[in-house]
């Protein structure tokens, strides 16, 4: 899957049991221990789904999720005590995805995770993914603009994959290549932007105006599902 997820939580433990087995079924799994650390790393980076605790020192989880809501859709799956019913109806109507009830096994919860990405982005998980004239085989790591294939290195389709998996969301520089799968190259805002350059080429996309590709000046980039569809 490739997915970059955030665990807001106090327990350590749950945290690092979490990671052990999500790691391996290919989600890399942050950690923030309270709710006000967690809301920081959400303003910095890009994650593909949020776990959160209700029951926290400091912000609970209801509060993160009203705060969380005001300026992200996000998907967030809501960890709870079991029995706690009044938290779960609220968290819902707040804007949590879903819920799981402590204690859960993480094979229970990466399949909660899976089906919350699968309703709320289905470019997450897809095996197949069309924007515009871009469509990427995921399986089969080709990729097509119209009916032209594109000649790309491992690294540049991880790199697109990343950008296609999250259509219209900006993906900061700094964190490109780990959202791509890619921890093993060096990272730099030279290495992010040559490869980023090369990706555009490959692709047509006008170097000088890119429509597809486009930067955010001193965050990132974006794929743009809009103008991916323009063009010849």
């Amino acid at each position: 899957m490739g997915l970059r997820v955030l665990c807001i939580d106090d327990d350590v433990r749950l945290y690092e049991l979490l990671a052990a087995y999500l790691g391996p079924n290919g989600v890399t799994l942050a950690h923030a221990p309270d709710g006000a650390k967690g809301l920081g790393a959400l303003a910095a980076d890009v994650f593909d789904a949020v776990l959160l605790d209700v029951m926290m020192p400091g912000l609970d989880g209801l509060t993160v999720v009203r705060r969380i809501r005001e300026t992200s859709q996000v998907p967030i799956l809501m960890l709870t005590a079991r029995g706690d019913e009044a938290d779960r109806v609220v968290g819902l109507e707040l804007g949590a995805d879903d819920y799981i009830a402590k204690p859960f096994s993480p094979r229970e919860l990466l399949a909660r995770l899976r089906a919350v990405l699968r309703r709320a982005q289905p470019a997450a998980e897809a095996k197949q993914i069309v924007v515009g004239r871009l469509a990427i085989d995921v399986e089969a790591r080709q990729v097509r603009v119209g009916a032209a294939a594109a000649d790309l290195t491992g690294l540049e389709f991880d790199i697109l994959l990343a950008l296609a998996r999250r259509p219209g969301r900006v993906v900061p520089r700094e964190t490109l290549l780990g959202a791509a799968g890619r921890q093993d190259v060096t990272v730099s805002d030279r290495t992010v932007d040559v490869h980023v350059s090369h990706l555009r080429r490959k692709l047509g996309d006008d170097p000088k105006t890119p429509r597809l590709i486009k930067t955010v000046r001193g965050v990132g980039y974006v794929l743009s599902a809009e103008a991916a569809g323009d063009g010849p």
